[in-house]
């Protein structure tokens, strides 16, 4: 039975897209030319003014997400936040800037963009270094080893219930049938296949019977682990193949950045005065 692996590792085995936090970096310094001047009045309607500043944010939310600036898109953006303005003041005719649900509504959007910006800005001063990324990408590879496992596994709830079908595999039964009695949805239609995984992608019992197991040969015991008793079958093994340290470090850099934030937040949390 897999373990719930920290996504590092699954980035680094199967070699994943670029992190959203990379992405959203990417997308600010794409988006930094469209800035404009965060002065001035875009427009007025109805005689309240509309900040420059909000054409600008929206200008450059645009084009980080892959429009061309330009006048085009910037007479859009100027139209949209003026429907807006003239929706907001209906809004406000009605009493809907009142409404004590709403407000929440807006406070956290607000909470949210500014946790954002703080997060974005504690990075920027708080950067992964190269070392950092390159000792982490060694800390996995060790850890991983050097060959991958092809198994298949039948999951019961008693020990019982595991001798029962050890037997009957000893007695010439199939595998993959008795497969059908095993309580790991995931694999029991597969007649109980695994695929491929290194041994540090199981539960430690697990990893430790597979790897002593000779090829085509199945578990003489069950094997206890957290989810109940396997009864484990090793179909083959071959040398494991890792991304390159350039092919894994983006997803690398995108757990510790996620660890750091994560400690800064507890460090701020276990400071604060909570009454």
């Amino acid at each position: 039975m897999k373990k719930t692996l920290p996504v590092l590792t699954v980035a680094l085995l199967t070699a994943l897209s670029s992190p959203a936090f990379a992405q959203q970096k990417a997308k600010e310094k794409a988006a930094a030319p469209a800035a404009a001047s965060e002065g001035g009045v875009m427009a007025t309607v109805n005689g309240k003014p509309i900040p420059q500043g909000r054409a600008d944010v929206m200008i450059r939310n645009q084009v980080a997400q892959g429009q061309q600036d330009g006048e085009q898109l910037r007479t859009a953006v100027r139209e949209e936040l003026i429907r807006r303005e003239v929706l907001t003041q209906a809004a406000t005719s009605k009493g809907l800037d009142k409404n004590a649900a709403l407000m929440a509504q807006a406070d956290l959007a607000r909470q949210a963009v500014l946790i954002q910006a703080y997060l974005q800005d504690y990075m920027r001063n708080h950067p992964i270094s190269e070392d950092t990324i390159k000792a982490e990408y060694e800390k996995i590879k060790a850890g991983l080893g050097n060959k991958e496992y092809k198994a298949r596994h039948i999951l019961v709830k008693t020990e019982d219930k595991a001798k029962e079908i050890i037997g009957k595999l000893q007695a010439g039964e199939k595998f993959e049938d008795l497969a059908k009695e095993s309580e790991d949805p995931g694999s029991k239609d597969r007649g109980g296949e695994l695929g491929w995984s290194a041994p540090a992608q199981y539960v430690k019992p697990f990893a430790e019977a597979l790897t002593k197991l000779e090829k085509g040969k199945f578990t003489p015991q069950p094997i206890r682990t957290d989810f109940g008793y396997h009864v484990i079958k090793l179909e083959d093994v071959r040398d494991l193949k890792l991304p390159s340290y350039d092919e894994a470090k983006p997803q690398i850099a995108q757990r510790l950045e996620q660890q750091a934030i994560a400690a800064h937040v507890n460090e701020l949390r276990q400071k604060a005065t909570v009454k």
